[in-house]
């Protein structure tokens, strides 16, 4: 005689996390001014604040999201600031 087969459930899967698609600007600190958009037929990445009215533009790939283009607005201004610095 044969036992039945017990019908297990699969694991429930890990919901990922959205990821932010609003940030603070580094120039006027306001919280919650910086959109970003992405625009995958051109390729274009734009972040933007509302308030002061700066922006920045970059070539994204197919995997990016907001968070890297605010990180790469990041890293160029904290670069640019740098090489300031050292010409002063």
């Amino acid at each position: 005689m044969g036992k039945r087969k017990a019908k297990t459930k699969p694991p429930p899967k890990k919901r990922m996390d959205k990821l932010d698609t609003v940030f603070s600007c580094p120039f006027c600190n306001h919280g919650s001014s910086v959109e970003c958009r992405i625009d995958m037929k051109n390729l274009i990445g734009e972040a933007s604040c509302r308030i002061c009215q700066e922006s920045f533009s970059t070539t994204i790939t197919a995997l990016s999201e907001a968070i890297d283009i605010y990180s790469e607005w990041i890293d160029e201004c904290e670069r640019v600031n740098t090489v300031e610095d050292d010409g002063a």
